[in-house]
């Protein structure tokens, strides 16, 4: 009986816990998600009550080109972010592994991603300015042209995927170096011992042993960088001529300055969708759930 009745009062006290964060839950996502998915079918601009049109916004989706390009926008920042940051990242772990371990170096690398994004996005802006910018006063003093780094359309989405490369680098470095301490060493004292030189070594033991950290890495990474909104809003708007008007930007143009909440909300479906499909095959592809050190 007294461990029956110790049982339910944990059962209880799990229950007080959780309730907040259901709240939360419900509030901030469940119920967003559920409208967000009705509104879908909807045709809705504030005005008057949402109109069911069924598959009517799905079926102009297909048809539209600034979905498409936005699409294809979006899919050059992915390919650019993930990359880039994911090689520098590494890059970073694995000579902060190798050299030093110190707290005070690993919360100077970490401090870019405690500044907020629009902030973040703000300076870089102010830098990389055409006329008043350090940047371009700096490349102008060593005789180089001036760039018009976010009014280039050529350019734009390279500038705007390194500056958040320069914020999220710190965070996904310390990620991947939590990572390689989790390596047992003495599987690279046997590595040594067969001879094994510096790069047979990284390609052979540390990357898949790595294998469930980097997987994790991608995977948030590349959900992230399909969100891309605040940098885009803050520098660019989506131009010059639609070169950074990413699908997130897209969605927020649909609803908050054209007010067609029905095909914005049927636009975030197919992002929700997208994203989810691009996690199930990441997963699947970098087996992120096995681990080589219990083979």
């Amino acid at each position: 009986m007294a461990v029956t009745a110790r049982k339910g009062s944990q059962f209880r006290a799990a229950v007080l816990f959780l309730i907040p964060a259901s709240i939360g839950f419900v509030v901030f996502f469940a119920w967003p998600a559920i409208r967000g998915l009705y509104l879908s079918f909807t045709d809705y601009n504030l005005l008057r009550p949402p109109v069911f049109i069924g598959l009517e916004n799905y079926i102009k989706i297909w048809s539209d080109p600034v979905f498409w390009n936005s699409l294809r926008v979006t899919l050059e920042y992915v390919v650019i972010n993930v990359g880039v940051q994911t090689a520098a990242a590494l890059l970073l772990a694995v000579l902060m592994q190798r050299f030093t371990r110190s707290m005070v170096v690993r919360g100077v690398i970490m401090l870019p991603y405690l500044i907020a994004n629009v902030i973040v996005a703000l300076v870089w802006y102010w830098l990389a300015d055409y006329n008043l910018g350090i940047i371009n006063a700096a490349l102008e003093f060593i005789g180089i042209h001036k760039i018009g780094f976010f009014g280039n359309e050529n350019i734009a989405m390279v500038t705007i995927a390194m500056v958040n490369v320069w914020r999220h680098l710190g965070y996904t470095s310390l990620l991947l170096f939590a990572g390689l301490q989790a390596i047992p060493r003495d599987v690279y004292e046997a590595a040594e011992v067969d001879g094994a030189g510096e790069w047979r070594v990284f390609r052979s033991v540390t990357l898949p042993l790595l294998r469930p950290v980097l997987a994790f890495v991608l995977v948030v990474t590349v959900v992230g960088s399909f969100q891309v909104f605040d940098t885009i809003a803050v520098t660019t708007k989506g131009g010059p001529v639609d070169a950074t008007r990413a699908i997130n930007y897209y969605i927020y143009q649909r609803a908050f300055e054209r007010l067609d909440f029905g095909y914005a909300s049927a636009l975030a479906v197919i992002l929700m969708i997208i994203l989810a499909g691009v996690a199930l095959l990441q997963n699947k592809l970098l087996r992120a759930n096995e681990s080589d050190l219990e083979r």
